[in-house]
């Protein structure tokens, strides 16, 4: 086996995959890619030129413009934070609005914004040493990550967690328009055409309902030496 991993990571939103995903990737000194943003980041870029709005969706207008958009991820120092930058501007707080957060679900049903995605997402993972969060990741972008976890936990603690991080950042929102929102992203990402969120056969369920971060840390652990062991 080699020496440095693919990991994998999908679950349903909010669940804290990117926290996890980023304190796994800092643990062992690999690349952290949140694919998510990636996804809000493209919304974000359709929102702007009115791609996206009125129930509808111009998909002719985003295809006509995708290989003008460019994502990178940015280490934040001060933060300890890869931040994402669209078009070399730094969008990470804008990309986590409620706003955004209603629309990025169309926008990853679109075929060719997801194949265009998953091919930056291969390309960054070419050099292995990765740990990768999303919705597909270990069913369509890695079916062959070394360790695939698929994250879980209730509606009521997943909105709960969703409007502490907002009101940290001080977006007041709704916490009844919260849960709202991700029940309704929870349908919309099962029921989608083109790569549902589902389990991979392989993957390793985390219910994480119930613990910290250290707590899925000491469990992750546990999980990569055995992988290293053979086991």
């Amino acid at each position: 086996m080699k020496n440095k991993l693919i990991i994998a990571i999908d679950g349903y939103s909010s669940c804290g995959k990117s926290t996890f995903a980023r304190a796994i990737a800092e643990e062992l000194n690999y690349i952290y890619i949140d694919s998510g943003a990636m996804y809000r980041t493209v919304t974000l870029y359709c929102m702007r030129r009115n791609f996206i709005g009125n129930g509808g969706v111009n998909t002719e207008g985003i295809l006509s413009e995708l290989n003008d958009i460019n994502i990178d991820f940015v280490y934040n120092s001060d933060t300890n934070i890869y931040e994402t930058f669209l078009n070399s501007e730094n969008v990470e707080t804008e990309i986590r609005s409620m706003e955004v957060s209603a629309h990025v679900s169309r926008i990853s049903q679109v075929p060719e914004v997801r194949s265009r995605l998953v091919e930056l997402q291969r390309e960054i993972g070419a050099s292995r040493g990765i740990v990768m969060d999303g919705r597909d990741i270990g069913t369509v972008v890695f079916p062959d990550a070394d360790i695939k976890i698929f994250m879980t936990a209730t509606a009521d603690i997943r909105a709960k967690r969703r409007f502490d991080e907002l009101k940290e950042k001080g977006i007041l929102i709704d916490f009844e328009e919260i849960k709202r929102n991700i029940i309704a992203r929870d349908i919309a990402d099962e029921n989608r055409d083109i790569s549902p969120l589902r389990r991979a056969d392989d993957a390793v369920i985390l219910d994480n309902s119930r613990m910290n971060v250290g707590e899925q840390m000491s469990w992750v652990k546990k999980l990569i030496e055995k992988k290293r062991d053979g086991c």
